[in-house]
């Protein structure tokens, strides 16, 4: 691929030979109308203090002048290369894992959205993070809680058990919006994205799979970047109360486990992959419903499901119990 040039602000494709730099990032944008947020997003790339980057913006379907603030982004700055790809249009979570097979050989990837505002030193904290684990990893942490204007409001919730399968199959701790890969991750999730026909949320499955194969995510306790909040939002911030509210009716309504359904749909291509005290996670997760509430109960507890919180888990018992999990 050649370099950018400021008669061809964008180029169409993906990254098909390795970056030079060794802690080159790719950074992987999914788009779509984004155009009355995505200058402060881009502005922010270029002030974080790692310099070494390219930008992958994939598409899916903007009708507003999303792409050309893109474009204007690419002029500005001839010294990052910027590719623009054609989304798959089904959605964000499979526009994010055809940017996760778009970055190629780079030696990290980090996913962003179009309406934050990342911190300078968000990449090169993950960097320092990754820079000495062997394995599949993952970066991410907290963020800065804004409204619509990028008027700060709380800091997210901070998470102190340890990362694990077990907490992955019940919840996601790190947004996407957070995560830095390190290339032993992209080794895992970049095949197994391939078979996934649908998917709830892409990071959280980034999350799933890398624990899965024995990998670690890396929990940053310092912000990251200001996550914006509006009404356009895909997820949200979900540590207030009526966010807990929600996550409760979600648990009792069925439709958490509607959305767990999905992703060990997608787990499940991979099973092979996976440690042997993992796979015995994912089957036990995958029958809890086939016995009745006693059997259920011991294959939860045996199992080392759990989230974050005391409420949250106890929760995930109170499901379990009604058969709702």
């Amino acid at each position: 691929m050649s370099d950018l040039s400021p008669a061809s602000p964008l180029l169409s494709g993906r990254l098909t030979k390795r970056p030079t730099g060794q802690q080159h990032v790719a950074i992987l944008m999914a788009t779509r109308n984004g155009g009355a947020t995505i200058d402060a997003q881009l502005d922010s790339l270029a002030q974080q203090t790692h310099r070494d980057w390219s930008l992958i913006v994939s598409d899916d379907g903007s009708t507003d002048n999303t792409l050309e603030r893109v474009a204007d982004f690419a002029r500005r700055h001839p010294n990052h290369r910027v590719v623009k790809l054609r989304g798959p249009g089904q959605g964000s979570a499979l526009n994010f894992l055809s940017l996760l097979r778009a970055a190629g050989a780079a030696p990290y990837a980090a996913f962003c959205d179009q309406d934050d505002v990342w911190l300078p030193e968000k990449l090169a904290r993950g960097l320092t993070a990754l820079g000495h684990v062997e394995g599949p990893a993952i970066h991410g942490g907290r963020t800065v809680i804004t409204d619509q204007d990028l008027l700060p409001l709380r800091l997210s919730r901070s998470f102190r058990k340890p990362p694990a399968f077990g907490n992955a199959l019940m919840q996601n701790i790190a947004g996407g919006n957070t995560m830095l890969l390190n290339r032993a991750a992209l080794d895992v999730l970049q095949p197994a994205s391939r078979p996934v026909q649908r998917l709830i949320a892409h990071d959280w499955w980034a999350y799933q799979m890398v624990t899965a194969v024995g990998g670690r995510l890396i929990w940053d306790p310092q912000p990251l970047l200001l996550y914006r909040q509006h009404g356009k939002n895909q997820i949200g911030a979900n540590d207030t109360c009526a966010a807990s509210l929600r996550r409760a009716c979600g648990l009792f309504s069925g439709r958490f486990s509607g959305w767990c359904d999905v992703q060990t749909e997608a787990l499940l291509t991979q099973r092979h992959r996976m440690t042997r005290d993992a796979r015995a996670q994912l089957d036990a997760f995958v029958t809890l419903n086939d016995a009745g509430v006693a059997a259920r109960m011991r294959r939860f507890r045996r199992g080392g499901f759990y989230r974050q919180t005391r409420r949250g888990t106890l929760a995930l018992w109170i499901a379990l119990a009604v058969g709702r999990l």
